[in-house]
């Protein structure tokens, strides 16, 4: 079977084929980005960061310059929307501002792409391949799994970590590794499924398969660092695995 586009120079097509092939078949282990892969949350992250800027007196920024930061967890979201300042006193109030109103707004227009709920139902269910899904986000843990639960996805998932489950963030392997361990997988049996090149360097820097979506916030960085296979929409990975 063959699966996906092209990126930078080359013609995307909705045949799918592969950059690198490997046999879908033997994929057991499924980790998936959460911001821009399974749930546009893109309104609520630029309302709280602009809410962010103006209770500090500070310019707001345009949606896609807010969205072109998200990625890297909320921390670097919030430096780079105050243009990287010294003060670490300041940057950390900042900081607290943010996540204390994004906990409120979280859900207020974050909602599942179109054909992600069919989509994780139908490759847990695939052929009868036993398949476990999990989620590793750079946003924090408690929002993350929030908002899987709200949205109802939660029961796709044997484990949802954020951006402070573990010692260090994407594209750092430490929360793949620990996913490849927790559900007894090899890296060869897992896919890393996100929109950015933060989400294949992950994949890469773990051992496993890395699958692009074209559809969420940074597309265009998946140039930087081509995933093995590139998705336009959630049913291309459906029928990939299928």
């Amino acid at each position: 079977m063959h699966a996906i586009v092209s990126l930078g120079s080359m013609r995307i097509s909705p045949v799918l084929k592969f950059h690198r092939h490997f046999d879908a078949h033997k994929i057991k282990l499924l980790i998936f980005d959460l911001d821009g892969t399974l749930i546009d949350s893109r309104l609520d992250l630029v309302h709280s960061v602009n809410a962010m800027l103006r209770h500090f007196q500070r310019p707001e920024l345009p949606d896609v310059v807010i969205a072109s930061y998200v990625g890297d967890g909320a921390p670097m979201l919030v430096r780079r929307a105050l243009g990287d300042p010294k003060d670490q006193d300041f940057l950390k109030e900042a900081l607290d501002y943010f996540l204390a109103y994004y906990r409120v707004h979280k859900l207020d227009y974050t909602h599942v792409y179109a054909g992600i709920k069919e989509t994780l139902a139908s490759i847990r269910n695939a052929n009868g391949i036993r398949r476990q899904m999990a989620v590793l986000s750079n946003k924090p843990v408690h929002p993350s799994r929030a908002i899987v639960e709200a949205l109802g996805l939660a029961d796709f998932f044997v484990h949802v970590y954020g951006g402070n489950s573990f010692a260090t963030k994407k594209p750092d392997p430490l929360g793949a590794r620990t996913l490849l361990e927790q559900t007894r997988t090899t890296a060869p049996e897992a896919l890393m499924i996100g929109d950015s090149s933060i989400d294949v360097i992950t994949g890469r820097n773990a051992g496993l398969w890395t699958c692009g979506v074209t559809y969420g916030f940074a597309p265009h960085t998946l140039c930087e660092a081509p995933p093995d296979v590139v998705v336009d929409k959630p049913q291309e990975l459906a029928k990939l695995l299928a």
